[in-house]
């Protein structure tokens, strides 16, 4: 007879706080240091690139979080993940442009935002498609890999090559020209300091803060949070103890794939624009992220992406935009030299 998960849990009690433990007087100091050093700076930046960076770190956030949620159950680092943000994105443009007024569901703007309802619609749909994408790539392709007991290493190029695939797909159905949402243009909310605000940008935050906070509470307080938490911890007791692993790495993939959809939907939103290669060029500054904070802490990631989005942001004061990739990538060599396991991981931490 098949124990409840409680009980099968019962011998990783201790696993019960790994998340809650992340964060300990060590990660505080780092974090005062970091916005001592931000608050010193804001009187030689406009406040107007510190906002837009804000709504920058919380898309990369998403995809941060997810990514380092992937690694920290299965292990390896899966570059298709900004590929999954871009397939998400196209098939949200699928039903905004193309399936929804096939039906004859149309909508203008939806509020003060720019995009209508039926994006509202689009991004859970889309979310599901990836998540089905991703549980499928993992049923045939990462999952055989694993049972041959192939290293880490040889996963990450698989996704690489999972990553090639994907765009091309993308640019096989949509092409590699430049895409946009049905759209309205809006009024923006002027605040003092010069500081303009568009509603998209607020819907943006607001949907980023209620995704990772449901990550948090589905990772500490259910049953499957639990599992993967244990899993995470230790695979081989966790499959001893009578945890199904194989529903653990399903759920885990279907998380971070939520995530990356959500954020390649809400990263088109920002830009106004679509493209192929806007996932690949995303996870630059998604990976630094995963690195800054600490690669399997999703508390770090979290803070990390908002330090690289306003960085990045503000980097545009004094140069190119094009260049912002390139802040986020030298943001990641200098952790990388100063402190190899990322800025909120303590000496003597595991991995």
């Amino acid at each position: 007879m098949t124990r409840p998960l409680e009980t099968r849990l019962s011998p990783l009690s201790r696993l019960a706080g790994p998340i809650r433990r992340q964060w300990s007087p060590g990660h505080t100091t780092v974090a005062i240091v970091l916005a001592a050093l931000a608050i010193g700076l804001l009187p030689f930046v406009h406040m107007g690139l510190v906002v837009n960076g804000v709504f920058l770190g919380a898309i990369i956030a998403l995809g941060a979080v997810g990514l380092t949620l992937i690694y920290g159950i299965l292990h390896f680092a899966n570059f298709a993940h900004g590929d999954y943000m871009t397939m998400g994105a196209y098939v949200a443009l699928f039903l905004t442009a193309s399936f929804f007024p096939w039906l004859g569901v149309t909508s203008d703007g939806f509020g003060p935002f720019t995009f209508g309802f039926t994006l509202l619609i689009a991004l859970p749909v889309a979310a599901i498609v990836v998540i089905a994408g991703a549980i499928l790539l993992d049923r045939f392709v990462y999952r055989r890999l694993r049972d041959r007991g192939v290293s880490d290493l040889f996963m990450s190029m698989s996704s690489m090559g999972v990553a090639i695939a994907l765009r091309g797909l993308v640019q096989m159905i949509w092409g590699g020209d430049i895409e946009t949402y049905p759209r309205e243009s809006k009024q923006v909310f002027h605040l003092p300091m010069d500081v303009r605000i568009p509603p998209d940008a607020i819907f943006i935050a607001l949907m980023a803060v209620a995704l990772v906070v449901t990550v948090y509470l589905v990772l500490t307080r259910t049953r499957i949070g639990k599992a993967m938490r244990a899993t995470a911890d230790n695979p081989e007791l966790a499959l001893v103890s009578g945890i199904g692993t194989r529903g653990v790495t399903w759920w885990t993939w279907g998380i971070g794939a939520a995530l990356a959809a959500t954020a390649g939907v809400l990263l088109a939103v920002f830009q106004g624009q679509l493209l192929p290669i806007m996932g690949w060029k995303f996870l630059i500054p998604v990976f630094s992220a995963v690195i800054l904070g600490g690669i399997g802490n999703p508390y770090g990631a979290l803070a990390a992406a908002f330090a690289i989005g306003v960085t990045s942001e503000v980097s545009t004061q004094w140069m190119n935009p094009s260049y912002k990739p390139a802040v986020a990538f030298a943001m990641m060599i200098a952790v990388l030299l100063i402190r190899p396991k990322g800025l909120f991981t303590m000496a003597g931490s595991g991995r």
